[in-house]
């Protein structure tokens, strides 16, 4: 199912894409007889040797699905269980070769699968209608309507992660730099690299002038010297023209884009930080392995930029795996390696926060889209969540599954033909669909569209008697706030 030219394919929902063999992914406390792994700060290990198969006896869903969560949504969900069987369940076939939206825009769920044998997906970005795939095979894919569009390659190793500002990609690597690409405006397809932070002019300078190399070992915030160790996050704050890049070396540093200047350098954990977000109201999140979710006040002075510590929201032994921001609202999230999702909102200068209970394993990536937050995480599932505004309580409507691996990135892009302006009727007035990019360390990329009103919808007839989860409330203790659905017991 191989194609001659590249290795793309587009999987049909009802074919079994994987082989019966496939690698292990394994966390790093599963408690299974040990093997050589390769173990990564959000708590999951992989082969190093990935000519390893095993067979991990996991049963594939033939029906790749979209679960309400008063159904049953379990990993070990089966074929003839009533939550794939039911007709909720069945999603529309994903885009053909001649892939037209307007037969589509009704679908909710799964609606197509990427997979090319090029390694682990470890990072997505998804601009109109291209999406970017970054994995630990040194290549960036440029995906449009699930077709292999473009690619480039870079020799530094495994790609962690990828943001797009207009004609500009940022990439950041394993080797601790940050490399820039630009869209040829004659060949839209062609990516050329323009640039690598910090500029090569700033590394000589620092090389060359004995002042600067006693300066650069003196303090570890140096704003001459790359991240010493791999980038695991980008963030851009477009209105001021900056980027925020988080290391595995405890820092996050601060790039003018104008002129690819560091503009600060900060030592902002006691471990690996796994993600930077720009937020609101000048604020800046950083999470990380220390276990602790810190917030930084921007101040700009002169041309530069000054960030202090001004609270630390969570301290925690797990670490801190994923954050996610929604500006509008406020709102903080963030994902530990125990399978939590801590939230906060931030009402008259203070954050009042809660636990979200739905993972069973690590939760590794989170993204917002709207009003739905959306969390993938090790068990391989995709949880989606609503806020209600008006209480502040959230809610487990969805859950979409079918990946055979954790699920390690996410991207979100609104639905192209609402963008292009398509006429809204009084039925869809205000439910807005997004399109989901989903990577897993099963080397597929999963696309899903989803609603702002999927909790409306999901409350259609479904029996709870088809499962023992139920979506419930708890109190959060010390926080006034409440968690839904636990699907862990």
């Amino acid at each position: 199912m191989r194609n001659e030219t590249g290795g793309t394919m587009v999987v049909d929902l009802q074919a079994d894409p994987y082989t019966i063999n496939h690698h292990p992914y394994d966390l790093c406390d599963n408690g299974r007889k040990p093997r050589p792994l390769k173990a990564d700060h959000d708590g999951i290990c992989l082969p190093e040797d990935p000519s390893i198969n095993s067979d991990t006896n996991l049963t594939h869903q033939r029906f790749s699905s979209v679960s309400s969560s008063i159904m049953s949504i379990g990993p070990n969900s089966g074929e003839g269980s009533p939550c794939v069987m039911s007709p909720w369940a069945r999603v529309s076939p994903p885009w053909p070769a001649d892939f037209n939206e307007d037969n589509s825009l009704e679908t909710i769920g799964l609606i197509g699968s990427i997979v090319r044998e090029e390694g682990y997906i470890y990072s997505l970005a998804a601009s109109g209608d291209l999406l970017y795939t970054g994995s630990d095979s040194k290549n960036v894919r440029v995906w449009k309507n699930l077709k292999d569009y473009a690619g480039f390659k870079s020799r530094s190793g495994l790609i962690k992660a990828i943001v797009i500002c207009g004609d500009r990609v940022f990439t950041g690597h394993q080797d601790g730099k940050i490399r820039i690409w630009k869209v040829s405006t004659r060949k839209p397809g062609k990516h050329k690299r323009v640039g690598t932070l910090p500029t090569f002019k700033s590394m000589v300078k620092t090389t060359v002038n004995p002042k600067n190399i006693m300066e650069a070992r003196r303090n570890k915030n140096s704003k001459k010297k790359k991240h010493k160790d791999a980038v695991s996050s980008l963030s851009m704050d477009v209105e001021v023209g900056l980027l925020y890049s988080s290391s595995w070396d405890r820092t996050i540093k601060v790039w003018r884009i104008s002129d690819s200047k560091c503009l600060e350098s900060i030592q902002a954990h006691d471990d690996a930080i796994n993600s930077v977000m720009f937020g609101f109201d000048d604020l800046v999140f950083t999470g990380s392995a220390d276990g602790a979710v810190k917030v930084w006040k921007r101040e700009m002075q002169g041309k530069g930029t000054k960030h202090e510590l001004e609270q630390v929201l969570l301290k925690q032994e797990n670490a801190v795996t994923a954050l996610a921001v929604i500006p509008k609202s406020s709102m903080i999230y963030s994902g530990s390696s125990d399978g939590l999702v801590n939230y906060w909102e931030r009402s008259k200068g203070i954050f009042i926060g809660g636990i979200l209970k739905g993972h069973k394993s690590a939760v590794l990536c989170l993204t917002v889209a709207g009003n739905l937050l959306l969390s993938g995480a090790a068990d391989k599932n995709i949880c989606v969540w609503t806020r209600d505004p008006s209480d502040g309580s959230h809610q487990c409507v969805s859950v979409l599954t079918g990946h055979m691996g954790p699920v390690k990135c996410l991207a979100v892009e609104e639905e192209q033909a609402y963008r292009k302006g398509a006429k809204a009727s009084a039925d869809t007035e205000g439910d807005r669909k997004w399109i989901i990019y989903s990577g897993s360390l099963d080397k597929s990329v999963k696309v899903w569209r989803v609603s702002d009103r999927m909790g409306t919808w999901r409350e259609v007839d479904e029996p709870s008697a088809s499962s023992g989860r139920k979506s419930s409330l708890s109190p959060h203790e010390g926080s006034g706030a409440w968690s839904s659905c636990d699907l862990g017991k």
